[in-house]
Parts: structure tokens; sequence; C-alpha cells
């Protein structure tokens, strides 16, 4: 799995790279058909924002999260991505 990673109005820090990476390897154990992956983690005023687009094979998964901490939103990003890749594989399993 390919992680793209973008910032907007703010460093990436190797610390919130790591973090993003460590986070989003715990997706491919649950589906390990994801090819790319991008983020962008952006700062608006006093909101963090991020959000990530998943493209698994042929459908595309999209969310989104804003906290007043970075890694508190990455961490409602994450969850909300395997919520999703979950219900994804298990429609894709019924309907086989």
């Amino acid at each position: 799995m390919q992680v793209n990673l973008t910032a907007r109005h703010m460093d990436l820090t190797d610390s919130i790279r790591n973090y993003v990476n460590e986070k989003f390897g715990k997706l491919e154990r649950h589906f390990d058909h994801v090819t790319n992956v991008n983020v962008i983690l952006s700062i608006e005023k006093t909101r963090q924002m991020a959000e990530a687009n998943f493209h698994v094979s042929g459908q595309d998964i999209f969310a989104d999260t804003e906290h007043e901490d970075m890694y508190a939103a990455i961490d409602g990003l994450v969850d909300k991505l395997d919520r999703q890749l979950l219900k994804y594989k298990e429609k894709i399993q019924s309907h086989r």
C-alpha cells in the first residue's frame, strides 16, 4: 500500500508522518487490496482536519474528520476508514 501524505498550512514532521504510516498499516490487516491512499492534513484557524481517499479494487472510499488535536483527527479518520473498509469487504464477500 502506497501512502501519499500532503500537508496544507503546516509543516509535516517526522513524528506525524510515522504516526500516519503506523495507523494506516493497521488498516491493511483488515483488507489487503488497498493499492493507493491519499492523505491530506490541514490546519484552518483552530480546526485540525484530516482527509483520506482510498483506492481499492473497483471503488474509491473517502473519509474526513476534524478535531482540535491533529493526532485525534488522525485517529478519528482511521476509525471511519476502518468501518468503511469492513463494510466494503463484507459487501464484496456476500455478492460472490
